[in-house]
């Protein structure tokens, strides 16, 4: 076989893997598509065209990414993921795509003794007889705390789609502190914190979360109005980011999908993909247009400060209306609802600070909505809210969620052509304005498979910075070794500096991760070692270590110092509601101590200077070594004690 031939012979096969796996992802969306009569004008780059051949090795080099670090090196962003059904967040370091920890949140994890310690488990919520009240999860969504407009390091937040549950994650300790469940909310999907207070100029970060309700449900739930679909409601809630108490609600039409908050704080927005609020899948694509739904967030306040709100069942939460037909005069409306093709998938803000970007899914369209339009409607300054879309073009097949790079360029994943499609916003606009010698897309590039999420290093902040790019495909099919049945996803890292796109490298991760932000290291200084007085209980000296007696209840303080416990044994009583404390005195960074205790069902561990602590029932007689499970030093197997429980 000639040379010429076995290269024809290898893009047949990759064309024809490429519109099989086109065949199969439209299978499930067929009864959405046929019924998508949206035909927006072609773009001047018709999104069918044959996508540009994947770049040489040489390319990647001349583009100066280079992600293969050498020993010791540090990476130059940090990348916070979801987690997916692990109900925790990971945490990355880019452009390498290394693994460096991950923050359990929603789900007991054995390495750390999450749910398992009395701290997590009251983080965690416990039901009466001290179990975990839930212990699944689906994490989506993770956004940061800003302050003017760029990351702050305090804070990060993230979903738990299953049970509506929101956590929050001190980035000092990369630790979770506090998880909240929100009232009347089923399927909480979206989430993005406010990036300034929209009436104090000088409150310029973070004070508000705000989450969307992806699941329609009668409200209150309580087993009424199961069979009456118009008392179906959705919820967009606000979170309070420091006390993570929900401040508010809106009852809407329609329901919630992703969230995205605008740089000066006056608008927040969520896409709907279900504006005819069907509880069955074809109900929900038989409108032909859908909506970007936008908050004002300062009449809303207050109107709850005027007591204008209802409450709900049980739930004290102010509930205030954000229906379309209560909000049909701009001058008093809280909520306004602009059309955008039908079932979107994705809203972002650019860093310019001008737009909110919804990407079509079922529309092969990106509709760029103006801000200041938004908020002229709200002024009564503007008759149609629907001329705020300033530009709605068609950028290929499958659009779900878009980042950029602050040059004016967005990013967007295409599902169903299994592309990420880089477009310019103002050649669109001019574009949709008429001039259709406007050349807005600028590059295509294949990724493998299928790809959801998408963001670019600094891409949610006014310092994005165009460096790095990371797609997170939902099918990885042939890119890994086989390991079963159940596939890895595949996570991609690609270059953006220049002007064509670059693909640097694949990922295998454990699904199903979904969304991501990447920020530069040197926003965040996260803290080696804790400090002592942070833990109310605990232990000072090793002096005070010892078992104390209250009748049946016992509490044990002991304390580990690389290579020992405090205690070299300790005896209990068969029956005995034994609580255990543990201190690290170790000072020293990198020093971590575990705690098991076999037959018990306890295994924590403990980091430099950390108290935790575990409540158990001495119920099994005998001698139970319990030892330290991280290993700590050169005599890390001799550093155990003895638990003695006598019958």
């Amino acid at each position: 076989m000639s040379h010429k031939t076995e290269n024809s012979t290898k893009e047949a096969a990759g064309l024809g893997r490429r519109r099989f796996l086109n065949s199969a992802a439209l299978a499930g969306l067929t009864v959405g598509v046929a019924a998508c009569n949206d035909k927006p004008a072609a773009a001047p780059a018709a999104s069918g065209a044959a996508a540009p051949a994947p770049a040489p090795a040489a390319a990647a080099s001349a583009a100066g990414a280079n992600i293969h670090l050498k020993p010791g090196e540090l990476d130059t962003y940090y990348g916070i993921w979801s987690g997916g059904h692990t109900g925790d967040m990971r945490i990355l370091g880019l452009p390498s795509g290394r693994e460096i920890h991950r923050v359990p949140c929603f789900v007991p994890d054995a390495l750390v003794g999450w749910g398992i310690t009395n701290e997590s488990k009251a983080v965690m919520g416990t039901k009466a007889d001290g179990s975990l009240k839930y212990t699944v999860a689906d994490t989506h969504h993770t956004h940061a705390s800003y302050k003017d407009g760029n990351y702050d390091g305090r804070y990060a937040w993230i979903n738990d789609k299953i049970n509506s549950r929101i956590a929050r994650v001190r980035l000092d300790y990369f630790v979770c502190d506090k998880i909240t469940e929100l009232p009347n909310v089923q399927g909480f999907h979206g989430i993005f914190p406010d990036k300034a207070d929209p009436v104090d100029p000088a409150i310029n970060y973070t004070t508000r979360v705000f989450c969307g309700g992806e699941f329609a449900i009668p409200l209150p739930n309580n087993g009424q109005d199961i069979n009456n679909p118009e008392k179906y409601r959705s919820m967009f809630t606000c979170v309070d980011a420091e006390s993570m108490e929900v401040r508010w609600q809106v009852l809407i039409d329609g329901n919630c999908d992703l969230t995205a908050t605008s740089y000066d704080g006056k608008l927040a927005a969520t896409n709907q993909y279900n504006v005819e609020n069907g509880i069955h899948y074809e109900d929900m694509m038989s409108a032909e247009r859908d909506a970007c739904l936008f908050f004002n967030i300062a009449r809303i306040e207050e109107a709850v400060k005027a007591g204008k709100f209802k409450t709900i069942g049980s739930s004290k939460v102010p509930v205030v209306d954000g229906t379309r037909e209560s909000n049909a005069d701009p001058k008093t409306a809280l909520t306004a609802y602009v059309s955008v093709p039908k079932n979107p998938h994705g809203v972002n803000a650019s860093p310019d600070a001008k737009y909110f970007i919804c990407a079509g899914k079922l529309s092969p369209t990106a509709t760029v909505i103006e801000l200041a339009k938004v908020l002229d409607w709200f002024d009564g300054k503007m008759e149609k809210l629907d001329d705020a879309i300033v530009a709605e073009v068609e950028i290929g097949l499958g659009p779900l969620h878009t980042a950029f790079d602050g040059r004016g360029n967005a990013y967007t994943t295409l599902f169903l052509d299994s592309q990420v499609v880089k477009w310019n916003v103002d050649a669109a606009i001019k574009f949709h304005a008429g001039d259709k010698n406007a050349k807005y897309v600028v590059d295509r590039l294949d990724v493998h498979y299928q790809p959801g999420h998408i963001n670019a290093s600094q891409s949610e902040t006014r310092a994005a910075d165009g460096k790095f790019l990371a797609v997170g495909c939902k099918f990885s099919k042939d890119r890994f070794l086989p390991v079963g049945p159940l596939h890895p996803e595949n996570e991609q890292i690609i270059d953006i500096s220049g002007e064509k796109m670059v693909l640097l490298a694949d990922h295998p991760v454990r699904g199903e991760p979904h969304d991501f932000i990447i920020f530069k290291r040197d926003l965040l200084k996260p803290k080696q070692v804790y400090s002592h007085d942070d833990f109310p209980l605990a232990i000072t000296d090793p002096k005070e270590s010892g078992v104390t007696r209250n009748g049946k209840k016992v509490t044990v303080k002991i304390t580990s110092q690389a290579p020992a416990f405090s205690l070299r044994e300790f005896t209990l009583k068969k029956g005995d509601e034994v609580t255990l404390i543990l201190t690290n005195l170790d000072k020293i960074e990198d020093l971590t101590h575990g705690f098991a205790i076999p037959n018990y069902n306890v295994n924590f561990i403990v980091n430099p200077l950390e108290t935790k602590s575990v409540t158990f029932i001495a119920d099994k007689p005998g001698v139970f070594w319990c030892y330290c499970t991280h290993f700590c030093h050169a005599l890390h197997l001799e550093m155990r004690t003895r638990m003695i429980v006598e019958p």
